[in-house]
């Protein structure tokens, strides 16, 4: 009994591993909306496996390099792999200069940036409370949300269908895995509203934009929850 208590959350861990993988090898193939469902299977599980190591007492040195690892692919490689679709029609021409490579391998910055932020993370003990940068799973439904939407219906067109707004989405995106600015994270310190005006905040406002804008809201959301944390800079670390 002892045996699952402390390996029950280091499964759920597991499992978020291989709906990331399943989610990558299908995003390579081109059936996205499989790898939209093995990303939202990825996020419960990302959520639960600290959720029930917590409640059964079972946090572990294993446990958290697992959850890195288990990112790495799930929030890590899709999202790398996404802006590499993205990127993949324009060949090695970029605003009509031929390039000596194909700038479609510029997506997979994403992925080298993720590790970055994730081994940063381990390392940090500041970030209890909050997130220093963009958390790795915010930043995978940023940029799938855009692919998806573009798939879906031929929402962000303008930014999806231009190579050089592609290539600045990428390294923007690189830059805010690994910034100082503070952002939000889904962790209470106390019940109290008041201390938790940020978090309803970005609760209302995620449900309202969803919402109104269905499919393209989902990229929107990521773009809100990254104003709703610079609005409450100061109140993140009080």
């Amino acid at each position: 009994m002892s045996f699952i208590k402390n390996n029950l959350a280091n499964a759920i861990t597991l499992g978020n591993l291989l709906s990331g993988c399943i989610g990558a090898i299908h995003l390579i193939t081109g059936d996205y909306q499989v790898t939209a469902v093995c990303l939202i299977f990825s996020l419960v599980l990302d959520f639960f496996d600290g959720f029930v190591a917590r409640a059964l007492k079972a946090n572990s040195n294993l446990g958290t390099q697992l959850d890195s690892l288990a990112d790495m692919v799930s929030f890590g490689l899709v999202p790398g792999l996404t802006m590499f679709k993205l990127l993949e029609p324009f060949g090695n021409h970029l605003s009509g200069i031929t390039l000596p490579f194909e700038i479609k391998y510029s997506g997979l910055l994403i992925t080298l940036f993720s590790c970055l932020r994730l081994a940063i993370f381990n390392l940090d003990e500041e970030q209890k409370y909050y997130f220093k940068g963009l958390n790795t799973p915010s930043n995978t439904i940023l940029i799938f949300g855009l692919y998806y939407a573009f798939r879906e219906n031929g929402s962000f067109g303008l930014l999806t269908e231009n190579e050089i707004l592609l290539c600045a989405l990428t390294v923007l995106s690189s830059w805010l895995l690994i910034s100082p600015v503070k952002m939000i994270a889904m962790k209470f310190k106390s019940m109290k509203l008041k201390d938790n005006y940020p978090k309803v905040a970005l609760l209302a406002g995620a449900v309202i934009i969803l919402l109104a804008c269905k499919t393209a809201g989902i990229p929107m959301v990521i773009l809100y929850y990254m104003l709703i944390s610079l609005i409450f800079q100061k109140q993140l670390t009080s």
